[in-house]
């Protein structure tokens, strides 16, 4: 066990810390935006006039990402979920909805997916360090965990996590039951384990468990983001092993 600090607030008995994937250890904004903009206009081109209404509901204005948005924070089936509803609302049955959304997130993943996003400048040092302190780390992320194995392979991080972790078929954030699982994968208990996330979803989703603690981090400097947070950070190196 150790003790976790972060600026003047500590945590203590902590056994494995689990991180968020997108805005938490990837810059993620550049694809999340491209991905939403690429969807929007391959929906637009088979139904004129749904690609600006689309794009606000996935929290895209022109190159601003919502870190709060659609797009930002939810799980792949949630997206593809709010998509087909608002195609449904030109006339066209749920499941043709569905298959149009499905297709179009597909194919934009393939399209932005050559490029895969950096760490944030950090993330690889922070992983290093904490599990050399023997600490259980993992990633929590709402992406699939197919992405996630995906971005650990990418960027070589295997050797410091013992979980990877997304949303599938399963509930998403800030569902206290993705948190649960991921503590028992790791063998260890919720309130030995810290919750590293950039949204109020990944704090929900800790307290709901009753997590040793959660730290949000807001690399663009918005605490409104990450409401429920123990403490909040603007480094991801603001994470101390202390004991």
């Amino acid at each position: 066990m150790a003790t976790i600090k972060c600026k003047n607030i500590g945590f203590s008995n902590i056994e494995a810390i689990l991180f968020d994937k997108n805005g938490t250890l990837e810059d993620s904004e550049s694809y999340l935006r491209t991905l939403g903009q690429k969807a929007a206009r391959m929906i637009d081109a088979q139904i004129p006039g749904i690609g600006e209404p689309l794009l606000m509901a996935f929290g895209i204005n022109g190159n601003f990402l919502d870190p709060t948005g659609l797009i930002s924070v939810a799980s792949r089936r949630e997206t593809e979920v709010a998509a087909a509803a608002y195609i449904a609302e030109t006339g066209r049955g749920w499941f043709e909805s569905l298959k149009i959304a499905r297709q179009a997130l597909e194919e934009a993943e393939q399209y932005v997916g050559k490029t895969p996003s950096p760490l944030f400048v950090g993330s690889l040092e922070i992983l290093k360090s904490l599990s050399a302190a023997g600490l259980k780390l993992g990633i929590l992320s709402a992406a699939t965990t197919q992405e996630v194995k995906k971005f650990v392979n990418i960027h070589q991080l295997s050797d410091y996590l013992q979980l990877e972790k997304g949303v599938d078929d399963g509930p998403s954030k800030p569902d206290p039951t993705l948190f649960l699982e991921a503590c028992q994968a790791l063998g260890v208990l919720p309130e030995a384990t810290l919750m590293v996330g950039d949204s109020i979803g990944d704090m929900q989703m800790a307290r709901h468990a009753k997590a040793g603690g959660c730290i949000g981090i807001t690399w663009i400097g918005k605490a409104d983001n990450v409401q429920g947070a123990d403490v909040v950070i603007n480094q991801i190196d603001e994470i101390q092993v202390i004991a």
